[in-house]
C-alpha cells in the first residue's frame, strides 16, 4: 500500500485515533473489554453506526445552511473518521476478534 494516497494516509490516522482511544475506554487499570461496549453485538455496532452517521448528515446539513456553522465538539472529519472506526469494529467482530468476545456465540453475540 502506498501512503502517498490521502485515503491510505487517513486510514493510519485512524488506526492511531483508534489506539489513542483504546487507552481511555480500555485501559489497563479496567476490567472492561472492548466487547462490553457491544451488548448486542453487531446490532450495538450497527446503532454506533447509525449514530454516528445522523450526526454527520447533521453537520453537513447545517453547513450547507450556514457556510460560517462550526460545531461545538466533534467535526465533520472527526465524524467521518469515527465512522470508519466503528465500520473497523464491524469488520473485526464478524471475524470474532473483538477483545472479550465469546467466538462460539452467533453473529449476534448471543
Amino acid at each position: 500500500m502506498s501512503k502517498n494516497k490521502e485515503s491510505i494516509a487517513v486510514l493510519y490516522e485512524c488506526a492511531d485515533i483508534q489506539e489513542s482511544k483504546s487507552k481511555d475506554y480500555r485501559n489497563d487499570l479496567s476490567r472492561i473489554k472492548h466487547i462490553d461496549y457491544m451488548p448486542r453485538g453487531a446490532l450495538s455496532i450497527m446503532e454506533m453506526i447509525h449514530t454516528k452517521t445522523t450526526r454527520l448528515w447533521s453537520l453537513i446539513e447545517a453547513c450547507e445552511q450556514d457556510s460560517k456553522h462550526k460545531p461545538n465538539h466533534e467535526s465533520i472529519e472527526d465524524s467521518a473518521k469515527d465512522l470508519i472506526n466503528y465500520s473497523s469494529f464491524l469488520v473485526a467482530f464478524l471475524r470474532g476478534k473483538i477483545e472479550g468476545q465469546n467466538k462460539d456465540k452467533d453473529l449476534f453475540n448471543k
